[in-house]
Order: C-alpha cells, then sequence, then structure tokens
C-alpha cells in the first residue's frame, strides 16, 4: 500500500501538530506545511492581530479559504489549526487524497504546552484551562470523526509519536504488522 498522497493534522492547541508535522514529513519526505504559519505570512500580521481585527469568523473565512487551496498540494504534511474542523466546510477538505491524523493529547499537558505561549487568542483570559475544556469537549468529536488514526501523545516525545505514525502509514514495515495484529484497533 503506497504512502497517502497527503497527510493532515489535525488535534487541539498544545497537541505538537507543528513540531510532529515537521519530523514526520522529513521522514516521509514529504513537504511540511502549516496553515496558520501560512496565514500569517500572507497577511503580514499573526493570528492575535487577525483575530482582533477581523474577529473569529474573519479568521476562520481565511483559513478554509488556505485549506481549499493547500488540498491541491500532494506529498505533503499539513498541520491546521485547532478550530480547523469547527466549520463543515472544511470536512472535504481536509480529508480530500489524505489520511487525517488525530493527535490527541489530555487538557493537563496542553495547559502545560501552552501556558506561557501569547500567540493563542482563544487562551487570552483569565481561566484558559476552562477554554481548554470547552474547546476539547465540542472539538473532540469532530476530530475523532475525521481521523483515520487517532495518535495519543502524552508522555511521548514527538520522535516516539513520529516513529509510531511511520510505522501506520507505510504498512510494509514488519513493526507495524506487528503493531497492528498487537493492539487489534486504530488508536495509538
Amino acid at each position: 500500500m503506497p504512502l497517502p498522497k497527503r497527510v493532515v493534522l489535525v488535534g487541539p492547541m498544545g497537541a505538537g501538530k507543528s513540531t510532529i508535522g515537521r519530523m514526520l514529513a522529513k521522514e516521509l519526505g514529504y513537504r511540511f506545511l502549516d496553515s496558520d504559519r501560512i496565514i500569517e505570512d500572507r497577511c503580514g500580521a499573526n493570528i492575535p492581530w487577525i483575530f482582533d481585527v477581523e474577529g473569529e469568523d474573519g479568521f476562520r473565512q481565511r483559513e478554509t479559504a488556505m485549506l481549499e487551496e493547500l488540498s491541491e498540494e500532494g506529498n505533503t504534511v499539513l498541520a491546521t489549526g485547532g478550530g480547523a474542523v469547527m466549520r463543515d466546510e472544511n470536512h472535504p477538505l481536509l480529508k480530500k487524497d489524505a489520511t487525517v491524523i488525530y493527535l490527541k493529547t489530555s487538557i493537563d499537558q496542553q495547559v502545560e504546552r501552552t501556558r506561557k505561549d501569547r500567540n493563542r487568542p482563544l487562551l487570552q483570559n483569565d481561566d484558559p484551562e476552562a477554554v481548554l475544556r470547552k474547546l476539547f469537549s465540542v472539538r473532540d468529536p469532530l476530530y475523532t470523526g475525521l481521523a483515520d488514526i487517532v495518535m495519543y501523545t502524552d508522555r511521548k516525545s514527538p520522535r516516539l509519536v513520529v516513529r509510531q505514525l511511520v510505522n501506520r502509514l507505510n504498512p510494509r514495515t514488519p513493526r507495524h504488522k506487528r503493531q497492528i495484529r498487537k493492539e487489534g484497533r486504530n488508536h495509538v
């Protein structure tokens, strides 16, 4: 079975989509794309500024346009923003010619990984953990529904996650076959 044309990473803030995406792309010999970074580069402004000026809806419109454009790219690993799954029109764009991987992590890990990051407009309030819990309750079913593979990232190094993903994406490797038989399911 050949590698997918595209690999799309979905999941919450702090799941490791950008870090793991870069490493996975290198392992697969694919190009790495980060939809949020591309939006920032094209706008000449960071995401908090876009949220301030255009609101979340304005940002989401830009995001959908970006996903439509990037859905045509082959041999890529795409890291998406955590909210990309919130618009129904994005779902076919995420799935197009792609294996969708949900990088799933606990709320505790998200809090730890995002607590000093000022580039996350939805967390700029007095109780970011409550925001993360609310977002998880709404988005987790969407991530799960879109995912071909669910990969848990808690207490795993990015290198380990990438190795496990490569084994899942390239079923020719004997380790992958042993792993699938052992697990008997699509979650790692």
